[in-house]
């Protein structure tokens, strides 16, 4: 416990001004690590090193970012094991799923090495006589990145990595919480051999670190995935410096099972969408929109699978729900519950706290049933282990109560119709519609991202992710 983990700065790890403690939420008693906290001072010595490193990284042969993106990948894959179990440890992800996200993140680099080799142009002649167009791609110049602690290796890995692969330098800003998966993952990279100043790791609180990189006035272009009160503030600040950003926010995401549907295939749906990873996932669905014919039905299924799910220390064996990540997040989950009863919804199981063997934030799922779409549980994020079923009289009406929220990250129908199925992909007003899936879960290859107040800006994730990290150049020249 007397070491602390510093900063990353422009190729040498640098200390801050004071520490962070990162504590175990499966137990309370254990301390992951001590992490410095770094200054203004840091954060300004981190965009000078990136900035400084640019013009080189940016110029370098494709097959430079390429090879130092395998690498990174590779490292990733060796310590799969050690990054999983920090990462449950930390945040408290059940041990299968933070290994799973361990996997996903190699994963993503390796496709953006691959990436790096194969940037879009064009060139066609221009409609002068004897002129030739070329139209090229270059990286933007320095991304500040912040990330959120719900998935502390995979985020920071699909921004990190096309910010990188298409030549670009990074100052990432990792989630307070989440501090000891984004320091492993940067001691990764920094194994890689990238010149220094490329990737920079500044670790702090939001409201001094993270504001400070958006008033910085050489940070090119800010991409964040956060809350929607948050992101607003990144918008405008970006806005007032003209900077490029993307945003990725939250979600309400609707679960619509019809009468027609697998009542297997729906409750698994239902669960995994709503409770796994403790609810703390933005694609979480926690508006299960059911038709009457198997309201009832369902909503019996769905007990008794939820009184099956066991919740615990998040690194053992056998466990499907580990904790919430801190007291705060806990105290807004029973907040909810509170608020779900007296709005007149109906608490069919869960929501209570529960003890385990170490002191940690454990709370039973909870299912609502007769919720209104106008309640509070049925419109604002809890981001806990928290649904509400709506009753719909037919598919047109579940579509009309999915489709009337702020937000529009993703949707999900279970049906065996494929006219429903058809119509859901086209109307559902989401960025990702999942037919007999859950609403969590996404490939890496494949756009992420969402509608309304769920995100602003340009596509993450697969060879969409261009669209954000570089700017496109039209060149003219006699043919």
């Amino acid at each position: 416990m007397s070491e602390t983990h510093w900063n990353y700065v422009g190729g040498e790890w640098v200390e801050g001004e004071g520490v962070s403690r990162n504590i175990n939420p499966s137990d309370t008693d254990d301390v992951v690590g001590l992490y410095a906290q770094a200054t203004s001072a840091e954060l300004d010595a981190a965009v000078a090193a990136a900035k400084a490193a640019f013009p080189a990284w940016s110029r370098a042969a494709p097959l430079v970012r390429h090879d130092a993106l395998m690498r990174i990948s590779a490292g990733i894959a060796a310590r799969r094991d050690a990054l999983g179990d920090l990462l449950a440890r930390e945040e408290g992800k059940t041990l299968p799923e933070a290994l799973l996200e361990a996997t996903r993140t190699a994963q993503i680099f390796a496709f953006f090495a691959a990436e790096a080799l194969r940037v879009p142009g064009d060139r066609f002649p221009s409609v002068r006589p004897g002129v030739e167009v070329e139209v090229t791609r270059e990286g933007v110049g320095v991304v500040g990145i912040i990330s959120p602690w719900n998935y502390p290796l995979q985020i920071p890995g699909w921004k990190t990595a096309p910010a990188l692969a298409y030549g670009n330098t990074v100052v990432f800003k990792p989630a307070d919480l989440a501090t000891a998966s984004a320091h492993a993952l940067a001691e990764i990279i920094a194994e890689a051999g990238l010149p220094a100043g490329v990737f920079n790791l500044v670790m702090g609180r939001g409201s001094t670190v993270g504001q400070a990189l958006l008033d910085h006035p050489k940070v090119d272009a800010v991409t964040f995935t956060g809350s929607v009160d948050t992101g607003r503030k990144v918008a405008a600040a970006c806005a007032s410096r003209m900077r490029k950003f993307q945003l990725e926010m939250g979600g309400k995401n609707p679960l619509i099972v019809l009468d027609d549907a697998d009542m297997k295939t729906a409750v698994d749906c239902a669960v995994n969408g709503a409770f796994f990873s403790t609810g703390q996932r933005c694609t979480a669905s926690s508006r299960l929109i059911v038709t009457e014919g198997i309201y009832n039905r369902f909503a019996e299924a769905m007990a008794e699978r939820m009184r099956a799910l066991v919740v615990d220390d998040a690194r053992k064996a056998g466990v499907d729900l580990g904790p919430a990540v801190d007291q705060t997040q806990l105290d807004q989950d029973f907040a909810y519950v509170k608020i779900g009863k007296d709005e007149g919804a109906k608490l069919k199981l869960g929501g209570e706290r529960l003890n385990r063997a170490t002191p940690g934030y454990y709370m039973a799922p909870a299912l609502f049933v007769d919720a209104d779409n106008a309640m509070r549980i049925s419109r604002e994020e809890i981001f806990g282990p928290i649904a509400a079923m709506i009753p719909a009289r037919d598919y047109e009406h579940a579509l009309a109560i999915a489709n009337d929220t702020e937000f529009g990250l993703c949707g999900g129908l279970v049906t065996t119709s494929l006219k429903y199925a058809q119509h859901f992909k086209r109307n559902a007003e989401v960025g990702m519609a999942m037919v007999n899936l859950p609403t969590a879960g996404v490939d890496f290859h494949a756009p992420f991202g969402g509608r309304k107040a769920s995100s602003l800006g340009s596509r993450e994730q697969g060879r969409y992710a261009v669209e954000f990290y570089t700017t496109v150049k039209t060149a003219y020249t006699p043919a």
